[in-house]
């Protein structure tokens, strides 16, 4: 064997010892990027829901008129029967008129409004309204009645004299109140509808059932008009015990609305309130034209159309706890649930599609029970969301797995 050269041995030590630093830098480089390098999120990939179509509703219409049927906090109408064109809408009239009147002064639900006192001009309205017919609820010159007591004898007891009185006092005259009314109806969307007096005597006060659902809904949402639509009776300085014109108060959860008769048609604007599950639902609905003067038909018949439209509302579990959403799958073989951290319903109409959205985030390592997202049920315009939450930890997949996954990590 040929000894080695001074310089080959000097060209191997040196070798060595920049082969051992490289190694070294190597290392030193290596480990902290493999050990400390962050993790790639995994994404949530998203369950399929079943269905939660529901029957559709069978609604029992009286037959006869124009119906329609609605909610409070569902647009448009729900289902509708009968005819489409504008019918006389008698006394249902008097809700436009209070509404306009609130319009022009309006009053807290607590307040009972400045006294108004009655003149020769309101006692001459109710001879007006008495030889046409109209209802009417005596009157003398010098009797004052606050504002919230004028809206009562126009909505409880359905007084045509008070109600042109409250036309009157409100907007100035009864020409005033006409144009104040066609203003207030072209701002609130309801084209169909006409308002030509205060009292619905006059034929030409017309309206589309699909209106005065609407109507009904705008009538709710005031709440001195809600409140006193739903009073069965009230006591009148002067005039003694006045009961509602409404009979069907009480029943099925009825709350409102307003009664109307012209001649031989009787007419009903209505609400009914209800428990569906733990929500509330409040139905508006109108019936246009049934058989009169007497209501007792048309009351049956409406009773008839809410039984099946209450049962047209069901609640539905759109999430149970620990019900899976979405599905987590990390690069090192780690899996864990996006799950409902709780029970959520909602109340849907008829046939109506429940639809979900889920929204999980995308993560690393994360502790069980972490919230990482949610899911928002949808039915019509009602919405729910519940959390969703980790079913398992995602833990760190340790050293070993680091360092044999450089790949994975520094991708």
């Amino acid at each position: 064997m040929v000894p080695l050269t001074r310089r080959q041995i000097y060209r191997r030590r040196r070798a060595a010892v920049f082969g051992t630093l490289a190694a070294v830098l190597a290392t030193a480089i290596y480990l902290p990027l493999t050990l400390l390098a962050p993790l790639d999120a995994a994404t949530a990939v998203v369950a399929e829901q079943p269905s939660a179509t529901q029957a559709a509703a069978e609604l029992d219409f009286p037959g006869y008129g124009a119906s329609a049927i609605g909610a409070l906090d569902i647009p448009g109408v729900l289902a509708q029967d009968g005819q489409e064109k504008a019918l006389p809408i008698a006394s249902i009239t008097k809700v436009v008129t209070a509404l306009v009147a609130l319009d022009a002064k309006p009053l807290g639900v607590d307040e009972a409004g400045p006294s108004i006192e009655m003149t020769a001009a309101d006692a001459a309205l109710y001879d007006r309204y008495l030889a046409q017919n109209g209802s009417v609820v005596p009157v003398a010159a010098g009797l004052a009645f606050t504002q919230r007591e004028l809206l009562e004898l126009t909505l409880v007891k359905s007084a045509n004299n008070y109600a042109g009185s409250l036309a009157i006092w409100s907007t100035g005259s009864l020409e005033a109140f006409r144009s104040a009314a066609a203003a207030w109806l072209a701002e609130h969307g309801l084209e169909n509808t006409v308002v030509v007096e205060p009292t619905g005597l006059s034929a030409d006060n017309r309206a589309r059932a699909s209106d005065l659902v609407e109507l009904g809904r705008i009538a709710l949402r005031d709440p001195v008009v809600r409140e006193i639509v739903g009073t069965s009776r009230l006591e009148m300085h002067d005039l003694g015990q006045l009961r509602n014109t409404n009979a069907l108060l009480g029943d099925l959860g009825v709350d409102g609305i307003k009664t109307g008769t012209l001649g031989t048609a009787a007419n009903l604007l209505f609400s009914s309130t209800f428990a569906v599950g733990e929500e509330e639902v409040t139905v508006v609905g109108v019936v246009l034209g049934g058989p009169g003067p007497d209501h007792g038909e048309l009351n049956r018949g409406i009773l008839a159309l809410l039984k099946t439209a209450q049962a047209g509302f069901r609640e539905v579990v759109v999430a149970e706890p620990g019900q899976v959403f979405a599905s987590y799958r990390t690069e090192w073989g780690q899996r864990a649930d996006a799950v409902a951290a709780e029970e959520a319903r909602i109340v849907t109409w008829s046939d109506s599609p429940v639809t979900t959205l889920v929204d999980a985030s995308p993560l690393a390592v994360t502790a069980r029970g972490a919230e990482v997202g949610s899911v928002i049920a949808t039915a019509g315009d009602r919405q729910v969301e519940v959390a969703l939450e980790l079913s398992r930890a995602i833990t760190d997949p340790g050293a070993s797995w680091r360092l044999t996954n450089p790949v994975a990590l520094l991708d």
